[in-house]
């Protein structure tokens, strides 16, 4: 009776909201467009897949000797920290093996843009740094080295690669950390000790401290890691078509590509994301496509259009003209 009562309750509340934004439209049409515009932004920024921030190289010291490159993410589905005291929620991807041309790893941690825009601060990132590196030790039960370095590039591995492995993550603890160092073994007793005191039951997921320095009244400064229900879809491989447009002299201008979605029947089901290699158009039940780009583009001047009629969406973009430039090597 009572989940028939709160259902009822939502129900009229939905109503409510329906009835105001009828209103508004009726007699606020300016305010109505506003409102909605608002919240298709909103939506578009929830559902943007996680992009590439900074790629860390360290070196994994056991079980097994090899390198490691961390692949600090900024997605916007994981939500940012409440407050200073409360937990700063990462999600982190499986850990990936290669074995040429020497055997190296890659891990894949993702935190809310808000997170990452702290970085400015040299403290700051290399706190976020720190904790990055202590919680891989403790989720993947390895050893790590206690020196790093940055990477040149911001992505190890494939655009792909690092998106699938962030939506497949599952949660475990992450790890506590002292303010002096401490060996691993007491490492491991600390994470449990603070899991008993801290651990609290959620609907969703169970979360565990980790802790690090912070500034007085001393108060701790908390990571925790979510899971992603995301899970990537087997969906089918739209035909499509890359052509290379070059100007009167054979010079690459732009790629055009153009994909056949005739089950399409609005751009908004379409979900595009462009980087300077590759290109991820995902169509949820639908399709999905993933390419390589045979030269680099510029993806921030990248545009596309929708034939509703032939069912085709016409992608463009720029080609990074400094790539093709002798003298900008």
């Amino acid at each position: 009776m009572e989940a028939f009562c709160r259902s009822e309750d939502m129900v009229e509340k939905a109503s409510q909201v329906w009835a105001m934004l009828d209103d508004m439209a009726e007699n606020s049409p300016e305010s109505y467009r506003r409102f909605m515009q608002q919240q298709l932004n909103s939506a578009k920024q929830y559902y943007a897949p996680p992009e590439p921030y900074l790629c860390l190289e360290a070196q994994i010291l056991g079980p097994t000797e090899k390198r490691l490159f961390v692949n600090l993410c900024s997605w916007s589905k994981v939500p940012p920290p409440k407050s200073q005291s409360d937990p700063v929620p990462l999600s982190a991807g499986r850990m990936d093996t290669f074995a040429k041309p020497e055997p190296y790893s890659i891990v894949d941690i993702a935190y809310n843009p808000s997170v990452l825009e702290q970085g400015g601060n040299p403290s700051e990132r290399d706190r976020l740094i720190c904790l990055s590196l202590k919680f891989i030790e403790e989720r993947y039960d390895v050893s790590l080295s206690p020196a790093c370095s940055t990477a040149k590039r911001k992505l190890k591995g494939s655009l792909e690669r690092m998106r699938n492995s962030l939506r497949g993550g599952r949660p475990t603890p992450p790890p506590s950390e002292k303010d002096a160092p401490c060996p691993k073994t007491s490492l491991r007793k600390e994470v449990t000790l603070e899991q008993l005191k801290n651990i609290t039951a959620r609907e969703e997921d169970s979360s565990l401290s980790l802790l690090t320095e912070s500034s007085a009244p001393r108060k701790p400064c908390l990571i925790e890691e979510i899971s992603s229900t995301e899970r990537p879809e087997e969906l089918k491989s739209p035909a499509y078509e890359v052509t290379t447009r070059k100007d009167a002299s054979g010079k690459a201008l732009k790629l055009e590509v153009k994909v056949e979605v005739p089950e399409v029947h609005c751009v908004s089901e379409c979900n595009l994301s462009i980087s300077k290699d590759d290109l991820l158009m995902e169509c949820p039940q639908k399709y999905r496509l993933h390419l390589n780009l045979p030269e680099s583009v510029e993806e921030e001047a990248a545009s596309a259009r929708f034939f509703k009629k032939k069912g085709v969406l016409l992608i463009t973009m720029p080609i990074c003209q400094q790539s093709q430039d002798p003298s900008a090597e």
